[in-house]
């Protein structure tokens, strides 16, 4: 419903509205007033908000048409299309004003374009959609059986949450011989209800009575609440504590300090001894609001403050005393404070300030609006009327746009370059005596434009990182600047993607959006990556955004994670040497290889005899850096027939890591022929025993088999025993498989794997060896030792055939 201007003033809207509108807004303030029921169902007409504020439809949209409400949430909303105001959600008037006689919803109506602010109170009426309610569903009454007639008894009533006529309640009690009910009503006061006795009680006759009390509110349609009355019939103690009068009244101020007298009760029992003696207290439907304000002396019946009191919170404390004799069983009696809070000036104002344009554009035409302000002082009378100031010397104003509301406007040009931002200060004082003033600040930003882009403070960065660091370590942290303001000068990071091998960049580094941090995501391999090169682009989040890029190259540092490594075809650790006594001094026994990983010192390999057992003499050295393995001097009888030299290559790094290889040396006498000495051998034994014992036999059976391959075999054994007598090939002795291959030296030998029997136990897997003298010719027992695995021993079966036969011969 619109109050504003009559219905039949509609036909003359285009112009009596346009003159009223017109001459509102020039004023500064325009306030329509509406009324709706409470429960309005979503959808609900309430008013043609649009046509009564002289808007058109069309306008609505373009000009940005927004209702903002006070603190009461999306309770009505605006159709844009017809510019009707309806009910959105459910309005229940209880909760949004409680038992307050007057009940608005303030909204405020903002267009653009130019802005304008309308302001809108909607009432909110009350209907009858609160029963009444009494407390419990039961009450117990203790009534003496020698009452006199028309005593009277103090029963509790109910509540109605609604208002006015809807919340005027009317009491009645279901038909008894023995009670009626009474309604003591009072202006300032609820009701008081008392059940009169009428007829004489007698406990052993009837000692409980049952009664239905009803309370019927004055809506329509009337609703009612109802409790049981439980009257228990008491035989002792009969006369009951009686107050010198009904109702207290006491008017205190709401500074009183605690612990001040509000009132003093006076209640009497005309019994004597215990049961004239009265104890004062609270009535069990005291809120625990009014316990935690006021206390009573149970015994001098004095109720003193023990709260803080406010009248902005409760203007008045209706209080229910007990007076209760120490009878058996005891009688009690009831009568009401009211307390009334007094207001004075103890409530400053308060200030809302809801920013609209902020920042501002340098460029923004005078009186444009900034912000909406308004103050609000929850003291009454003059203690809660407002006036507000501005900040002197700043180029904005306050204009009144209605009562207790402000809009902060543009007085004069800005310039940025001048000074950036702006800190008005609101005062707004009462005019209490003495006067409470508040103030609030708004912070005015002059907006500027994306015109600079982040800059780093070099195009590039070199970083070094150890290796094998912690995924997700922090390695770097790149910034850059941006001179622009706010969101413009707002950085944020990326890496610029890009791939690294076969992989994507993003799975080796990640940076932090925000701060910059560059994280490795896991850790690095100088063996696999030594140079790891990318840039980082920084982007503002300006509109268009702008950006540069800074490129990274990180060096990943070797550490020493990689042992040496002992080189070798089958990468055994562990061979034997056979050496005869009659070789001298230097002569070159082994030699061992090996490599690392790493780079640098960590790479660089050394060589060292680890000392004998026991203390034996050890008739050989290795070279430092090249791991050959030779004579100390010329060997004699004293040596020892066999010895087992350990060689320990280790790196240079920190710590030091190592390997160990064995070489088992057999010294045997000038003119015999060692198995395990002659390069030949080694080729037609192979690395094993087990392997060799193999061949033999298999080579057995070949020549049983075929005569014609023995003969062959018998003219290839004399052709090569007669090319290289000294060499390692067959020659005269005891039973000694000599096996030989003279076609290469120690320049062009290849590294091998051996694996050697020895008396000492198992084959050893620990020496990579490099004997002189060993061509790539000799690979052929090795092919042999793997012929389970690639069965192709197509010429290269000769030297095993000549040796095999050999042996045959010799065992002949």
């Amino acid at each position: 419903m619109l109050f504003s201007r009559p219905r039949g003033l509609r036909t003359w809207r285009p112009v009596l509205l346009s003159v009223f509108l017109l001459a509102v807004w020039q004023a500064g303030s325009g306030q329509l007033h509406y009324s709706i029921p409470e429960e309005a169902k979503h959808g609900t007409f309430v008013g043609r908000i649009a046509q009564d504020l002289g808007l058109e439809l069309a306008e609505l949209v373009p000009r940005l048409f927004r209702v903002v409400p006070k603190g009461r949430g999306d309770l009505l909303e605006v159709n844009l299309q017809n510019g009707i105001l309806f009910v959105n959600s459910r309005i229940d008037r209880e909760a949004l004003c409680g038992r307050s006689a007057e009940c608005s919803i303030h909204l405020e109506v903002i267009v653009d374009r130019p802005l304008q602010v309308f302001h809108v109170e909607v009432e909110v009426r009350d209907i009858n959609d609160n029963p009444p309610v009494f407390k419990g569903r039961e009450q117990q009454v203790f009534i003496p059986e020698n009452r006199q007639l028309d005593s009277r008894f103090p029963i509790e009533g109910a509540v109605d949450a609604d208002i006015g006529s809807n919340a005027l309640l009317t009491y009645t009690l279901s038909p008894s011989d023995y009670f009626s009910l009474k309604v003591e009503a009072s202006d300032e006061l609820s009701k008081s209800l008392l059940l009169e006795l009428r007829k004489s009680l007698d406990r052993e006759e009837t000692p409980e009575l049952h009664l239905l009390l009803t309370a019927t509110d004055g809506g329509k349609p009337e609703l009612e609440g109802t409790v049981q009355l439980l009257i228990t019939v008491l035989d002792v103690n009969d006369n009951p504590p009686m107050f010198d009068q009904a109702i207290y009244r006491a008017h205190l101020v709401e500074t009183t300090a605690n612990g001040t007298l509000v009132t003093t009760l006076n209640a009497s029992d005309t019994d004597e001894g215990v049961n004239g003696e009265v104890v004062f207290s609270f009535g069990s439907e005291v809120s625990l609001n009014i316990q935690e304000k006021f206390k009573i002396d149970s015994v001098l019946g004095e109720i003193r403050v023990i709260g803080d009191l406010d009248y902005e919170e409760t203007k008045s404390y209706e209080i229910q005393v007990k007076a209760v004799d120490k009878g058996t069983p005891p009688m009690s009696n009831h009568c009401k404070v009211l307390v009334k809070v007094l207001d004075i000036n103890d409530n400053a104002p308060e200030l809302a300030i809801t920013s609209l344009s902020l920042p501002i554009r340098e460029d923004a035409p005078l009186s444009t609006i900034i912000a909406l302000i308004s103050v609000s002082d929850i003291d009454s009378g003059v203690n809660g009327q407002v006036a507000c100031s501005l900040t002197p010397h700043v180029p904005f104003k306050l204009v009144s746009a209605f009562k207790n509301y402000y809009s902060l406007v543009l007085d004069s040009a800005l310039d940025r370059e001048t000074k950036a931002d702006y800190k008005v200060v609101v005062t707004a004082r009462d005019g209490g005596s003495p006067s409470l003033w508040a103030s609030a600040s708004v912070s005015v930003e002059v907006a500027d434009v994306n015109d600079n882009a982040p800059a780093f403070a070099q195009p590039e960065y070199t970083v070094f990182v150890k290796e094998n660091n912690p995924p997700g370590a922090h390695i770097f942290t790149v910034s850059a600047v941006d001179a622009d303001a706010q969101e413009n000068a707002l950085v944020s990071y990326s890496l610029v993607e890009r791939r690294v091998g076969e992989r994507a960049l993003s799975s080796y580094v990640s940076v932090h959006a925000e701060s910059g941090k560059v994280y490795a995501l896991q850790p690095l391999d100088h063996e696999e990556l030594e140079l790891l090169q990318f840039q980082v682009s920084a982007r503002d989040a300006g509109v268009p955004a702008l950006g540069s890029n800074v490129t990274l190259q990180v060096f990943v540092l070797d550490e020493n994670d990689n042992a040496p490594t002992l080189l070798g075809p089958l990468e055994d650790t562990s061979a034997s040497e056979m050496v005869s006594r009659t070789v001298g001094a230097g002569h070159m026994v082994a030699k061992v290889r090996a490599v690392d990983a790493d780079s640098g010192y960590n790479a660089w390999l050394s060589y060292e005899l680890q000392r004998a057992a026991g203390g034996t003499r050890i008739p050989f050295r290795v070279g430092l850096y090249t791991g050959e393995i030779r004579t100390t001097h010329a060997l004699d009888d004293v040596d020892a027939p066999r010895l087992r030299l350990l060689v320990l290559v280790k790196d240079h790094g920190e710590p030091v890591l190592t390997a160990t290889a064995t070489v088992l040396v057999s010294l045997v006498e000038n003119g015999q022929i060692p198995k395990a000495s002659s390069p030949a051998l080694k080729a037609a034994v192979g690395p094993e025993a087990s392997l060799v014992d193999v061949n033999v036999y298999l080579i057995i059976a070949i020549c049983v088999v075929s005569s014609l391959l023995l003969l062959t075999l018998l003219l290839h054994t004399a052709l090569r025993c007669s090319i290289a007598p000294t060499e390692g090939a067959c020659a005269p002795g005891k039973r000694v498989l000599v096996c030989s291959s003279a076609v290469g030296s120690w320049s062009n030998s290849q590294q091998r794997r051996q694996r050697v029997y020895s008396e000492e136990g198992p084959p050893k897997t620990d020496l990579m060896a490099f004997s002189p003298g060993l061509s790539p010719g000799l690979n052929t027992l090795e092919r042999n030792e793997h012929s389970e695995i690639n069965s192709d021993l197509s010429g290269n079966v000769s030297p095993i055939l000549n040796c095999g036969f050999k042996l045959f011969l010799d065992l002949a």
